[in-house]
């Protein structure tokens, strides 16, 4: 019965974005604020009614019935409660539930938090919002069912991949999945301006928190699934340039750029046209890798369908959606007049050059992905695309992105003083000459690379900590003005340094990657092997019976020195039901580096461990949730609630009343 009812939601859900999607855009046209208000209330009543289908498909897997097609495909019952709620989304359909639920829950996010904005604009956005969620719920309930029932009903299910069976995925996909959708808000606004024919100041404050917000789920979203791969898989690696994992990073890239264009407009009154295609290119790409996933036109250990019907369905979608935004782009864009003009070197013309490479970097990925897929539906020879192209072409590209993040902070905004910027960085300048030098003597010249990336990284933490010095006046007044004015800064520039300084801590990771050090041998038990000064003793391997698998647990000891710094235990686990073998690593970290084994396949020698050691590997993670807790900083200023948004409010109900 409880399944039937998430059915029903489902399809209640659909019948209320229909009307979500239609009464308020004629009631924008017309003038009509009782149809515009439809559209908040449809957003709710719609949002709580997926929630109702996710809570059912969740009680299906909780109480393991088996009458539920997709609770026998995707469970067990001796899976671990955890798993068993975690395995609703490590399924095709239930995944694709979780993502319409957190497309309604930035839905109802809108409806409830846009009291500042006009009727019309606030109807048109939600309109939007509608037709996006129509489509997707007519894609589920057509190919994607996650409420299909069997009869009889199996004695039990087929389990879930080993693999997912990991605390990460109770956290990575509802992360990621709300960066994707959430720029469904910055595409409504786009659709919704391009309708009214209107950008403005007052546009640009009201799309700019919602973009920041879906900037930072994603950014946390994809550092959390890096940090899975780089503990599960058992490779050592934590980015292999996976075309789903472009796909999560191609939006990422144009969402960058859309929350610095956006400032511009806001600030300046130009780059009218160039953000509104932002935002839209930024939920076509999200679009893009829902394509990808669930297309069957790749593999990956990412992809959940090889389903063509449904590739072909969302194929569908994805015209339309992208399409249909692209055409009214051309159409209306040209009339998106920009009001203020700049020098190249302003304030303005670094945020354009910024815009520029970051939306170059993400066509760099999103040729390098999709061109071996071109080519083959071409009936061209099949080539495979991997890291080395995206560290020659994609690499460059960014170095200039780094340098300029910390001038373009230093430049006054119409017009900027590029020497007096760079007179006053050159204590940064200083220091990462000075330690990249250090770096190369110490490293003996290599490799090159990787020292410039860290010598460009420190150059970048150095430009914030000066602009940061110059915004309090550091040692040009007394201390405790400096602290006093830091305190009253602004808390989107203290966001926006925090957000450049995560950036360089995660470029640090990335180059001193290229100095880690690895080990593969096969060791006998009571063996022992060395690296990067590290004593390792392979003391025994012990079978234990886990709550599905059996694992062969190693006992590896680690001394320094003579001196017992810890026991690392790695695991094989071998899951009976889907005669599969995981590796689960064990990783000593600290902030200088990490000590990651992993325990093979067992010889008539001994087992194969694959060790390394991986200095400041734990940086990029750190980078990660650095540059995200910035733009919650940032978010939480209060001109978001204040200022160009609030104005407006007496304008708008004026117009309102003088409509009534």
């Amino acid at each position: 019965m409880i399944t039937e009812l998430g059915h029903m939601a489902l399809i209640l859900a659909f019948c209320v974005a229909l009307v979500q999607a239609t009464v308020p855009m004629l009631g924008a046209a017309r003038g009509h604020a009782g149809w515009m208000a439809v559209g908040r209330n449809t957003a709710l009543v719609q949002f709580g009614l997926v929630a109702v289908a996710m809570a059912a498909l969740m009680h299906a897997y909780v109480t393991s019935d088996f009458s539920v097609i997709n609770v026998v495909q995707n469970s067990h019952t001796d899976k671990p409660l955890l798993y068993k709620v975690t395995g609703v989304w490590g399924n095709h359909e239930g995944s694709m539930l979780l993502w319409i639920f957190m497309l309604n829950l930035c839905g109802a996010a809108l409806a409830l938090f846009s009291g500042n904005l006009p009727p019309d604009l606030r109807a048109r956005v939600l309109g939007v919002q509608g037709m996006i969620s129509a489509g997707f719920l007519v894609f589920i309930l057509l190919t994607s069912n996650p409420f299909l029932r069997m009869w009889p009903p199996a004695a039990n299910g087929q389990g879930l991949n080993p693999v997912l069976q990991d605390p990460g995925l109770a956290f990575h996909p509802p992360f990621l999945y709300l960066g994707y959708v959430g720029f469904s808000i910055a595409f409504s606004f786009a659709v919704a301006a391009l309708i009214e024919g209107r950008v403005d100041a007052a546009w640009a404050r009201w799309v700019r928190p919602w973009s920041l917000a879906s900037w930072c789920f994603l950014t946390v979203g994809i550092a959390m699934g890096s940090w899975w791969s780089y503990y599960t898989l058992g490779w050592g690696g934590w980015w292999f340039w996976d075309p789903v994992e472009n796909a999560s990073f191609m939006p990422w890239l144009v969402g960058t750029a859309l929350i610095h264009s956006a400032i511009v407009v806001e600030r300046r009154d130009t780059l009218k046209s160039w953000t509104i295609l932002l935002a839209i290119l930024a939920f076509s790409l999200s679009l893009v890798g829902t394509f990808l996933v669930r297309s069957g036109v790749l593999s990956s250990v990412h992809a959940f369908a090889v389903d063509p019907l449904r590739g072909s369905f969302i194929l569908i979608l994805l015209l339309v959606a992208i399409g249909g935004s692209l055409t009214l782009y051309a159409i209306r864009a040209p009339a998106l007049k920009g009001g203020g003009l700049f020098a190249p070197v302003s304030r303005e013309g670094a945020l354009l050059l910024n815009n520029l490479l970051l939306a170059t970097c993400a066509a760099t990925v999103f040729l390098g992905t999709l061109y071996p897929l071109f080519l083959d539906a071409v009936g061209g020879p099949k080539v495979s695309v991997g890291p080395p192209f995206f560290d020659r072409t994609f690499v460059p590209i960014m170095v200039p992105v780094l340098i300029a993040m910390a001038v373009g902070p230093m430049l006054s905004w119409k017009r900027g003083d590029l020497l007096g910027a760079l007179q006053r960085l050159w204590i940064a300048f200083a220091v990462a000459v000075v330690f990249t030098l250090g770096m190369l003597y110490a490293t003996y010249g290599g490799p090159v690379l990787a020292v410039f990336g860290l010598g460009v990284a420190v150059w970048t933490g150095m430009g914030v900590a000066t602009e940061f010095a110059e915004r309090v006046r550091l040692f040009r007044i007394p201390v405790g003005e400096s602290v006093r004015r830091a305190i009253n800064l602004p808390r989107s520039a203290i966001g926006m340094s925090l957000a450049h300084l995560g950036m360089a801590i995660s470029v640090v990771g990335i180059s001193a990657s290229a100095f880690e050090r690895e080990h593969l041998a096969i060791v006998p038990i009571g063996g022992d092997f060395t690296l990067a000064g590290y004593a390792f003793h392979f003391d025994k391997v012990e079978n234990l019976q886990g709550p599905n698998y059996i694992a062969n647990d190693a006992t590896i000891e680690v001394r320094r020195g003579g001196s017992l710094i810890g026991v690392m235990h790695p695991e094989r686990r071998y899951f009976a039901l889907q005669d599969q073998t995981t590796a689960v690593t064990a990783i000593r970290t600290s902030p200088i580096a990490d000590l990651y084994v992993a325990l093979g396949d067992p010889s008539d020698q001994g087992w194969t461990i694959r060790a390394y050691w991986k200095p400041l590997i734990s940086w990029i993670w750190g980078g990660a949730m650095v540059m995200a807790f910035g733009g919650v900083v940032s978010l939480s200023d209060r001109r978001w609630r204040v200022g160009a948004a609030t104005r407006s409010r007496h304008a708008v109900t004026t117009q309102t009343a003088a409509a009534e």
